[in-house]
């Protein structure tokens, strides 16, 4: 009598890149926001490392040049002005690299701050409940019609201009910045603390911090993680339309600083295209690519829109 032995098939273990890289060629929205992020982090640090940063301030450069990546004779390649210079002598490539930092500073944290707080009060508020969420509710509702815009715009516009900083502008877009997140964790939170795995856990002699943390917390990551894009989003436009309007630090060179020291000069009418154009076309890719991310991240949570492969 003989035996036959069987082998058992090799076990395909992917690594955790691989599963990463698998799902963001299923949610592309996700997977092309992050590589279009990717892309302007890479060109912002090469920037840090190649370009004097001083040059983004005025009197630093010859005035009005036009982008030396135009000129493909063998003299100005690479010109010593890639993107060219301004009208106050601005380095337009150090311009762009400090001021994509120093925007994206805002946002983050702007993002950061609101997240955290919103987070803190929506999950004590709707945990809780009481009169603490009546009064939590009851603030969002009253100051969630007004346009945010405004209030910020009449902040800034009562501030010195001189006193005026990059944390300054991010401090501004912060005090408003905790309603979004507040209102989307209460009510995720309302909704996870009445299903079944939240009453065993409380059956079972969890406490309201293991209940939190160990039960609710981890089911609102992506939900967490789609509000801080959100409020990041908020903070880089929020930035850049206080300054198109001279109520940002003027002396900083911002993406929104920039434009409106194009429009002020009449860059357009001059011929000086090249000046406004490099901060419109990084603030169209930076908020797209954070759109992107966001419904990228809205997918991952809701289950009901999520591909299939």
């Amino acid at each position: 009598m003989t035996t036959m032995t069987t082998t058992a098939p090799p076990i395909v273990q992917l690594s955790r890149m691989k599963l990463l890289a698998g799902y963001l060629r299923r949610n592309k929205s996700l997977g092309i926001g992050l590589g279009i992020i990717l892309l302007l982090v890479l060109f912002t640090l090469h920037g840090m490392v190649t370009v004097d940063q001083a040059r983004a301030y005025p009197l630093k450069a010859k005035p009005k040049q036009p982008p030396g990546i135009l000129d493909f004779s063998a003299e100005a390649w690479p010109g010593k002005l890639p993107m060219g210079s301004d009208f106050f002598g601005r380095d337009m490539h150090a311009a762009m690299v400090r001021g994509m930092w120093q925007t994206a500073l805002i946002g983050v944290i702007a993002g950061a701050a609101g997240t955290l707080v919103g987070v803190v009060l929506g999950f004590t508020s709707a945990y809780f409940g009481g009169v603490f969420d009546a009064f939590i509710k009851g603030i969002c509702q009253i100051l969630t019609p007004i346009p945010v815009f405004m209030i910020q715009i009449i902040i800034a516009s009562s501030l010195d201009k001189r006193d005026v900083t990059i944390f300054t502008m991010a401090w501004i877009v912060v005090m408003l910045a905790w309603m979004g997140p507040t209102l989307v964790i209460r009510s995720q939170v309302l909704s996870m603390k009445e299903r079944q795995f939240v009453s065993v856990a409380k059956l079972s002699g969890v406490g309201n911090g293991g209940i939190i943390f160990g039960e609710i917390l981890p089911n609102l990551l992506p939900f967490i993680a789609a509000a801080f894009v959100s409020q990041v989003f908020a903070g880089v436009f929020s930035s850049f339309y206080l300054a198109i309007v001279g109520l940002g630090p003027l002396r900083e060179p911002l993406l929104g600083n920039i434009i409106w020291g194009a429009q002020s000069q009449g860059a357009f009418f001059n011929g000086w295209w090249w000046w406004p154009i490099w901060p419109a076309a990084a603030m169209v890719l930076i908020l797209s690519a954070l759109a992107l991310i966001n419904m990228g991240l809205d997918e991952l949570a809701n289950p009901r829109i999520r591909r299939t492969e």
